[in-house]
């Protein structure tokens, strides 16, 4: 068995051994581990079941993250993404008003398009294209924007009315005190969230491995004290007081939501632009995510060569577009690359073995549904404002000084954020990138692929007129 895995894995030859690896591996699920209660949560606003959710992101990461390992042998975990999910529950599946059945169907549509631009090596091009000011801006207002329904999640935040409508770009802002959001301690979920806050911050800056995911666990272990004995409202249910789920009833329904998809009912022109709207959304937020990640994780786990290539970076790649495709007919958002396999890489990890036994947790995790009845949203909330915070870390990264990038990120991240909708937001951003190129005189330097999006978007807008 030594020898197979040597062989296999080339475990001598990137000087590590199985110990290393199953130490990694583990480590790198322990830090992940928090997505199997954060995403059902997340997902629940999308009108899926938390349980079938539940079943369906381990299957999803487990699957994902075997491909990973025994295809492009790299010792990376992967799983729903952080920030598309979101842009699912929220924004496609809240805000636009699509089905969830029509959002794994985008989610489909999505994978099939990273795996061939994947195959054909255009997601590295067309990364290149766009200006990285902007890059950088999507991914801080991601964060905004996580950090916003973290605190609204865990009832830090309080609204009378609905707050998906709360500010829609083209809708009329209405200054009404009514749909201002208003910070408030006064739930028993709110209470709970901020000691919940307090926790996973105090690990967050103390370095603890899994933070996140004790975090959780101790959350909802003094939840379900309170509410079983001091009488807390948490809407805590006891294993086996609700049902577990059924992944019959999300499995293959991504084929289902294509179909709706292009539904044309409302006029042809009308709906290419929508699907193409959403399909541009899901593929860049994912694109950007996914590079950042496999960049960074890769120079960890030393799988860079001397000219700054990552090894086996096209398998890599290959393997995340394919578990994108995998999690939409099981029933999940869009899977990817998390940057929590560094923790993985940190304690040695440095092949594709640690992955398999990343694979191997996710897929025993199902076990664990039963009791997903006893994580309070209070207790997966303050990840969401952890993991907001750690996304808006490249902030910093944009000059604030030059205007003709200043201005385009700022309309990014605010509208993402205040607008309650990703997709408007990266949309706002291209247009205003290429108005301020043109008003300086300088439209040579947009490259053909951001005029091309500008022009969509704009053609977009201007039927929101209409």
């Amino acid at each position: 068995m030594k020898g197979f895995l040597d062989s296999f894995f080339k475990l001598k030859e990137r000087d590590t051994d199985w110990r290393r690896e199953v130490v990694g591996g583990i480590t790198a699920f322990v830090t992940m581990a928090y997505i199997i209660f954060v995403n059902p949560q997340i997902m629940s606003a999308a009108g899926m079941d938390p349980g079938t959710v539940m079943l369906a992101t381990c299957l999803a990461s487990a699957a994902g993250t075997l491909l990973m390992g025994l295809y492009a042998n790299a010792p990376f975990g992967l799983a729903p993404g952080m920030g598309i999910n979101a842009f699912f529950a929220y924004t496609l599946c809240g805000t636009m008003g699509y089905t969830w059945e029509q959002g794994l169907g985008a989610v489909l549509l999505s994978g099939i398009i990273f795996v061939v631009v994947s195959v054909t090596g255009l997601r590295s091009r067309i990364i290149a294209e766009i200006p990285l000011h902007l890059k950088k801006a999507i991914g801080v207002g991601i964060g905004l924007f996580i950090l916003y329904i973290g605190l609204k999640n865990a009832s830090l935040l309080t609204f009378t009315a609905d707050p998906g409508s709360f500010v829609p770009l083209g809708g009329g802002m209405k200054l009404d005190s009514s749909i201002i959001p208003t910070l408030s301690f006064a739930s028993d979920s709110a209470k709970l969230a901020l000691i919940g806050l307090f926790l996973n911050v105090a690990f967050l800056l103390r370095g603890t491995k899994g933070g996140m995911l004790l975090g959780i666990i101790l959350t909802s272990a003094l939840g379900c004290y309170l509410q079983f004995f001091s009488g807390w409202q948490l809407g805590l249910h006891l294993p086996g007081a609700m049902p577990v789920g059924n992944l019959g009833d999300t499995f293959g329904k991504c084929l289902s939501g294509v179909m709706q998809l292009f539904d044309i009912s409302n006029g042809i022109g009308t709906m290419l632009l929508s699907v193409f709207s959403v399909l541009i959304t899901m593929t860049i937020a994912d694109m950007f995510d996914t590079i950042g990640t496999v960049l960074a994780t890769a120079s960890r786990a030393n799988l860079v060569d001397e000219e700054g290539n990552i090894v086996n970076g096209e398998r890599i790649l290959l393997a995340d577009a394919a578990a994108t495709v995998m999690g939409a007919f099981f029933g999940t958002s869009t899977v990817t690359t998390y940057v929590e396999s560094s923790a993985g890489a940190a304690a040695g990890a440095r092949t594709g073995l640690a992955a398999v036994v990343t694979a191997l947790l996710f897929g025993g995790s199902i076990f664990l549904a039963p009791f997903l009845g006893m994580v309070p949203a209070a207790a997966t909330a303050p990840i969401l404002v952890v993991v907001g915070i750690l996304m808006s870390a490249d902030i910093g990264g944009i000059d604030w000084h030059d205007l003709e990038k200043a201005i385009p990120a700022y309309c990014t991240m605010t509208i993402m954020c205040f607008g309650y909708n990703i997709a408007d937001g990266i949309a706002v951003g291209f247009v205003t990138y290429s108005f301020v190129k043109l008003v300086v005189g300088k439209w040579q330097d947009v490259t053909w692929l951001v005029r091309v999006l500008t022009v969509i978007f704009l053609v977009r807008f201007g039927m929101m007129l209409l």
